[in-house]
């Protein structure tokens, strides 16, 4: 006799790298923008040393919030489409590594582009100048390692 089994939904790990992507930029935005206003968006181009440089900058920022919140809206979208199929696998441990992998890569791709190709802005303009390169590279560093932490979750669950 043929048994026909019905195919395993796996877990959408582009869920969880998009939603990883939203957050890391709202723990941008939100901590080191807003809560302790170590930087803006283009604060290294545009010092905030005037009215219209806080608005420009402040514009900018919200600009990118939006981006971010594009990540989340469509990586909410793809978990909730996908957990409306049947047979769906939800992972708990699927969904931190990919979220963990997604926020380091964040962190990642902001740091080299922004921090340093464009200079738009660094991690800590609030120390002295000299020691911005240490911040920056230390915000490289937890991207780096949230992303080893995610894929060796990942990994682990796979083996």
């Amino acid at each position: 006799m043929i048994r026909l089994e019905r195919p395993t939904r796996s877990f959408p790990l582009s869920a969880g790298l998009l939603l990883g992507l939203g957050l890391g930029g709202f723990f941008d935005g939100i901590v080191l923008h807003q809560l302790l206003q170590w930087h803006h968006m283009l604060s290294s181009w545009y010092p905030i040393t005037s009215i219209e440089n806080l608005e420009l900058n402040t514009f900018w920022d919200g600009v990118f919030h939006s981006g971010t919140y594009v990540f989340v809206l469509v990586g909410l979208f793809i978990l909730w489409r996908s957990g409306r199929r049947s047979h769906f696998r939800w992972s708990t441990g699927e969904l931190i590594a990919t979220m963990l992998i997604g926020f380091g890569v964040f962190n990642l791709v902001e740091g080299v582009i922004d921090h340093q190709v464009l200079g738009l802005h660094h991690v800590n303009e609030t120390v002295p100048r000299d020691e911005w390169l240490f911040w920056d590279l230390g915000f490289l560093a937890w991207g780096g390692a949230m992303v080893v932490i995610g894929a060796m979750t990942m990994r682990r669950r796979h083996g």
